[in-house]
């Protein structure tokens, strides 16, 4: 009998802790978002902060992952929903996708080209095993679609979630420093770098830079996305 409401009391106790993760997590993207939006700093961004704070609040707490992952995974799903809602400003911008489709086309060939030829070349320089290497080919596209890739080509989805993750802040950091080194002045072409590199925290990138800049960037991911879902097969198929 005691054993049974031991194990009771750790069961409540575990849900309190994932409760409180959740909670914890909210109330640090709003107060980083806050900061960010006030000082401007890359490093006070949402997806560079958090995570730090977070990884060591659960290491210091000696939270199991598991606990962590038990009410924030509904955060996760939350990706789907947020990328499906690009949707509404490439809707309005309709007739900027049939003016430039030729461009845009290129640009996420070139893109998807270069990410996952560059990836598979560092992986084999680094010597990496073939399920880092099949992770590391996703990183150059949003969430949601890194992960449908992962699924049929049989990558680790933890890896490619921070492969994804890595991309999007090191885009989003030294973005701005390649567009003052590389002559981009027209707002198609900042706009797309930043989406084709850097997916959706290079679009929140973006939007900062211009409204215009913003829609080419969401425009480029999610393109980049799709395309990269439908080659998965292709990608599955690559020796490794």
């Amino acid at each position: 009998m005691s054993a049974f409401y031991t194990s009771l009391f750790a069961d409540d106790a575990s849900r309190l802790i994932a409760a409180g993760c959740f909670v914890l997590t909210v109330a640090l993207y709003f107060a980083s978002k806050a900061l960010y939006a006030r000082l401007k700093s890359p490093f006070l961004t949402p997806l560079l902060a958090v995570p730090i704070v977070l990884a060591a609040i659960v290491l210091a707490a000696r939270i199991p992952y598991a606990v962590y992952f038990q009410d924030t995974r509904w955060l996760m799903w939350l990706l789907g929903p947020a990328t499906v809602a690009f949707a509404v400003p490439i809707y309005e911008y309709r007739e900027l996708l049939r003016r430039h489709w030729i461009s845009l086309t290129v640009g996420v060939t070139v893109g998807i080209v270069v990410a996952v030829g560059g990836s598979l070349a560092l992986a084999k320089v680094l010597h990496l095993s073939p399920e880092l290497q099949r992770s590391l080919m996703t990183r150059s596209v949003s969430t949601p679609f890194a992960l449908a890739v992962s699924d049929k080509i049989h990558a680790p989805k933890d890896l490619t979630a921070l492969f994804v993750i890595a991309t999007g802040v090191c885009g989003m950091l030294f973005g701005e420093i390649v567009l003052a080194l590389v002559p981009l002045r027209t707002r198609l072409a900042r706009g797309a770098l930043f989406g084709a590199a850097a997916h959706g925290v290079g679009t929140a990138k973006a939007r900062e830079l211009g409204s215009e800049e913003g829609v080419v960037a969401s425009l480029t991911m999610m393109i980049a996305g799709v395309v990269m879902v439908l080659l998965a097969p292709l990608f599955g198929m690559l020796p490794l």
